[in-house]
């Protein structure tokens, strides 16, 4: 009976791959890469190194290693896998339209914002261009990625030299899609937490290394926790895998109360799943139950109050002194509550100089020597918030009633004396005036001068030049009161104002303006009867910042 098609097909198929196991199992192993590549080129799945064309030995390269071949890119598009160091990376790229319709316009030059992430093995993110369109953004391209919109700085502003990365993304998207199922977070304009204003100011204070004094007025919100634990979950990644470890909580958050606790820890709640577990501590339980679960885990998160901790870290049942970012939140019921002295006694336990975070909720003075004792080096304040007492906070002012010329130059010569040689600083802080009459600047000069100091005044309309008559203290700044508008005044720990002869105006800029790099900030101003119109504003200003108002101007 002959046999079908089939049946014969099967045969010869069979006998081929016979034959082509023995021949394999014959020929060596470079002769079989001959064979492999040979019969890839015929099936037209050749590699890019096995060109058509071969060059010729050169004096550089004699042996034709091609060691110095030219990367050749493939034509058309092709979303790669990033590499490790890519998923450390901030996303940047083209936008590739989602779906199957590509956009037509050329998003190189737009500036888009991520909208939204996607965990898949091509790392790409959901961005929106200008135009309100969707795109997929390419992290192999360069294009500005996150836009910044308000009066506090540019329109737009991208994350040029040192960029975040994929994980600070991925911990914020996590923390947003659990608070948007459990129904506790609802974001203005619907603004996801990639986009929080707060937040990309924050990340860049935090990247410089700089302590961060928060003054807009209130506590923490829902955004600026998340943002803090993202960042801080997002430098242990970092530091982990360079090697390093941690045998202390890396954040520890101190709060007021224990509802502020568990509203903290559920925001870092959802991190438990990428590596970061969070234990808050309070006096709601009891002391033996927290000590035994301290002992069973190593948190790389710390919420607790004061004086739980305290007592905590008194009876050695943790170890505070490797934390490298601390968070105090709300300044006003911490001040009220007698724990001032607590919190320093914790910032004393912790070595070295970790990068601190205070929301300063209390415009009052008292609040001020706590600020100062936490905050040690340069901070940078973060605000949303235009007000005379968000841009006032930590800035004394002191408001003298003087009844004689000679009273006051005495005043000057002190406060200018203290400056200079307080101990407490490691340098002198830095000493302006505002002067009005030209007859006055002349006395006050003449004063500084013989107490052997030196003098630096700007431009101006009287004759006074710059003195450098001593080298032994350094130099006093002097401008008049023409000049306030166009000075520079962030430098100036301390500010004083003779004679109280400016309009109000020029006060509150002088106030909102100065110190903008530290909290040992010092507004000194000096009034007489002359003065009287000025003192009803002058006291609503004080009043209005928490300052305290001297009984002798309110009888101006």
């Amino acid at each position: 009976m002959a046999k079908g098609d089939d049946a014969l097909r099967r045969k010869r198929n069979k006998a081929n791959r016979k034959k082509e196991r023995d021949s394999s199992a014959k020929v060596s192993s470079r002769v079989a890469a001959i064979i492999a590549s040979k019969k890839r080129r015929k099936a037209g799945k050749r590699r890019m190194c096995e060109g058509m064309c071969f060059s010729l030995p050169t004096p550089e390269d004699p042996f034709n290693n091609r060691h110095d071949k030219k990367n050749f890119k493939r034509k058309g598009h092709k979303n790669k896998i990033p590499s490790k160091e890519d998923e450390e990376d901030f996303v940047e790229g083209k936008g590739a339209a989602l779906g199957n319709e590509k956009q037509s316009s050329n998003l190189e030059n737009d500036i888009v914002k991520v909208v939204d992430f996607m965990d898949d093995e091509e790392g790409l993110v959901i961005a929106v261009n200008d135009m309100g369109q969707k795109c997929l953004v390419d992290p192999e391209e360069k294009v500005l990625l996150i836009e910044k919109e308000g009066n506090h700085g540019q329109d737009r502003w991208a994350f040029e030299n040192s960029t975040p990365s994929k994980f600070l993304f991925m911990c914020l998207n996590s923390i947003e899609n659990a608070l948007r199922h459990d129904g506790t977070y609802i974001s203005e304009e619907d603004k996801p937490l990639f986009v929080n204003d707060w937040g990309v100011e924050f990340w860049k204070c935090y990247s410089a290394g700089k302590d961060i004094l928060e003054t807009s007025g209130a506590c923490s919100s829902i955004e600026q926790i998340a943002w803090i634990v993202s960042v801080a979950a997002d430098t242990i990644a970092r530091k982990e895998k360079e090697g390093q470890s941690f045998a202390s909580p890396f954040l520890l958050f101190l709060v007021p109360s224990q509802e502020k606790a568990a509203k903290v820890r559920s925001i870092c709640k959802p991190l438990k799943a990428l590596g970061i577990h969070t234990v808050s501590i309070h006096p709601g339980a009891s002391l033996d139950h927290q000590i035994q679960g301290l002992k069973s885990c190593e948190p790389e998160f710390l919420v607790s109050s004061p004086e739980r901790l305290l007592e905590l870290v008194t009876s050695k049942a943790i170890d505070i002194s490797g934390v490298s970012l601390l968070v105090v939140d709300g300044l006003k019921p911490l001040s009220n509550g007698g724990f001032s002295d607590m919190i320093k006694s914790i910032r004393k336990s912790i070595f070295g100089n970790p990068l601190t975070v205070v929301f300063d909720d209390c415009f009052s003075h008292t609040s001020v020597p706590l600020v100062q004792n936490l905050l040690l080096g340069s901070p940078f304040r973060l605000s949303l918030n235009d007000a005379i007492t968000s841009l006032s906070s930590c800035i004394i002012q002191s408001v003298n009633v003087c009844a004689s010329e000679e009273e006051k130059l005495s005043k000057y010569i002190r406060i200018l004396d203290e400056a200079y040689c307080n101990k407490l600083y490691s340098q002198p802080l830095k000493v302006l005036y505002i002067c009005g009459k030209d007859s006055k600047l002349r006395d006050l000069v003449t004063a500084l001068k013989a107490k052997d100091y030196s003098i630096s005044t700007g431009p101006s309309s009287c004759t006074i030049s710059n003195f450098e008559n001593s080298k032994k203290k350094p130099p006093v700044s002097m401008i008049t009161v023409d000049q306030i508008s166009t000075a520079n005044l962030e430098e100036y720990e301390i500010v004083i104002i003779p004679s109280f002869e400016l309009p109000i105006d020029s006060y509150v800029h002088v106030l909102t303006k100065m110190a903008r790099h530290t909290v040992n900030g010092v507004l000194h101003s000096f009034v007489t009867r002359e003065n009287s119109a000025l003192a009803g504003p002058l006291i609503e200003i004080l009043e209005q910042c928490g300052q305290a108002v001297p009984e002798a101007l309110r009888y101006l």
